[in-house]
C-alpha cells in the first residue's frame, strides 16, 4: 500500500471530518479510499468503460393498473438472463414495490430498467448500478435434467 499526502484548506477539512463522524469511518484514510472508489465507479459507468454490472432496480406501481403485473412479469421472463432475484412488497391496498437484482452488460441492464420504469402505471423507479468485472466461463457437463446429453452454458463469475 502506498502512502500519499494531500493538503486541504481548513473549511474543507472540517467538513470532511464531519462527514467521517456521520458515516462512522474509523479514520480519514478509509474515508478517502471509499470516496475515491465511489468516484471511480461513477466515472466507469459514465465513460462507458464498465462492461458489466450488478444492479438493483426498484419501482413502485399501482397493482390495479390494467395488466401491469402481467407485463412486468413477462418483461422479467423475457430478460431472465439479467434477473437474479425479485422482492415484491405490498405497500398498501393499491401500491406495490418491487426490487429486482440484476447482473449483466451495463447497456442491457440500463435498457431493461428504462423499459420497465416507462411502463404505464409505474409511479416511481430507480436503478442503482455497480460496475463489476465478470468473466464468463463456458463449459459442458451432463445433468440429470438433460439426460446423457451435454449441456453447453456459461456461468458469470464476479
Amino acid at each position: 500500500m502506498e502512502r500519499i499526502t494531500i493538503s486541504l484548506d481548513d473549511d474543507l477539512l472540517k467538513e470532511f471530518d464531519r462527514l467521517i463522524a456521520r458515516r462512522a469511518y474509523s479514520n480519514r484514510s478509509e474515508a478517502v479510499r471509499d470516496i475515491l472508489r465511489q468516484h471511480l465507479r461513477e466515472h466507469r459507468l459514465e465513460s462507458g468503460s464498465a462492461a458489466h454490472c450488478v444492479a438493483c432496480l426498484s419501482y413502485v406501481y399501482n397493482h390495479h393498473e390494467r395488466e401491469l403485473a402481467q407485463r412486468l412479469t413477462q418483461s422479467q421472463h423475457d430478460h431472465h438472463d439479467l434477473g437474479l432475484s425479485t422482492l415484491h412488497v405490498h405497500l398498501d391496498h393499491d401500491h406495490c414495490m418491487e426490487s429486482v437484482i440484476l447482473r449483466g452488460r451495463v447497456e442491457n441492464v440500463r435498457a431493461f430498467a428504462d423499459a420497465l420504469i416507462a411502463e404505464r402505471g409505474i409511479r416511481h423507479g430507480n436503478l442503482h448500478l455497480i460496475p463489476v468485472d465478470i468473466s464468463v466461463e463456458t463449459h459442458d457437463h451432463e445433468t440429470e435434467a438433460h439426460g446423457d446429453e451435454a449441456h453447453l452454458h456459461s456461468h458469470p463469475k464476479t
